[in-house]
């Protein structure tokens, strides 16, 4: 688990996926995180270095077609959302938003205080400037995210809340939980979030993804806590406050010209994009 000394797993492979998708995959780049191989600091190579040798392994190419597509997913629609400026990144890891950004958006990164000490240090050996929109809300997003309401954020404009890569580590109880927070911020307030398919669900290569990461994440003390299917995840917004806007699968996350490709790189039915608007 995350402490004061070692970081989570979870938010090096997942920035790990993302540099390595601008040097293993061909183009067309689905997510262009510039940023993420140099906040990976001395430990850089031995990440990406996997992608390198390993690039064209099946749990590799499904977690670089997955964080991809998530994170392109959600920066396209915040760009898209007029006179929003507020952005919300719950369990902000090792997101690299803001630093790209610059001071355009006001940005809210809610992590564990140990993950966001860490991500500081790496940001500073990596002579990366902290603009002055950011603002650090430490938090144990297990315990649920009250505390973001007094972080400075303007409750009387809408946001976007990004939540990706948390889910599946959550039980639904906490999911729910932070979900009521949200939906009692301003109508028009939309959350982007990901969860991993239930089983039933999956393709051949989402179930193989499954058995080969989900025990390795649970020895590492990350384990898988909840699978939904869409309507069971509809049903949860509507519950708090939410009306949703879509679900999609990693295929329907990006346009169809970015499936176009000469490398290894595949949508699998493995995970869903939801996105939702706080209801007026």
């Amino acid at each position: 688990m995350m402490n004061d000394e070692i970081p989570s797993d979870t938010a090096l492979m997942a920035a790990a996926a993302r540099a390595a998708h601008l040097i293993v995959d061909q183009p067309p780049v689905i997510f262009a995180d510039t940023l993420a191989y140099e906040l990976l600091g001395d430990r850089a190579e031995e990440f990406v270095g996997y992608h390198r040798l390993h690039g064209d392994h099946p749990v590799l190419a499904g977690a670089r077609a997955a964080v991809t597509t998530r994170s392109r997913y959600t920066e396209d629609r915040f760009a898209a959302m007029t006179g929003v400026d507020q952005y919300v990144i719950l369990g902000a890891g090792l997101d690299t938003f803001a630093y790209r950004a610059g001071d355009k958006s006001r940005v809210f990164e809610v992590d564990h205080p140990a993950t966001q000490r860490w991500k500081r240090r790496l940001l500073a050996d990596a002579g990366t400037a902290i603009p002055d929109a950011v603002t650090y809300v430490p938090l144990d997003l297990e315990k649920g995210v009250d505390g973001l309401l007094g972080a400075g954020l303007d409750h009387g404009r809408p946001a976007l809340v990004s939540w990706l890569g948390v889910t599946m580590y959550l039980t639904r109880e906490a999911i729910g939980a932070t979900l009521a927070v949200i939906g009692g911020f301003a109508p028009g307030t939309e959350i982007v979030l990901d969860y991993m398919l239930d089983p039933e669900l999956r393709d051949a290569a989402g179930q193989a993804y499954a058995e080969a990461v989900a025990p390795v994440a649970a020895e590492r003390g990350e384990p898988w806590l909840s699978t939904f299917g869409p309507r069971e995840m509809a049903a949860l917004f509507d519950e708090h406050g939410f009306d949703v806007a879509e679900q999609v699968g990693q295929r329907d996350a990006v346009e169809a010209a970015l499936w176009r490709r000469s490398d290894v790189l595949r949508p699998a039915a493995l995970s869903m994009v939801a996105r939702a608007a706080v209801r007026g």
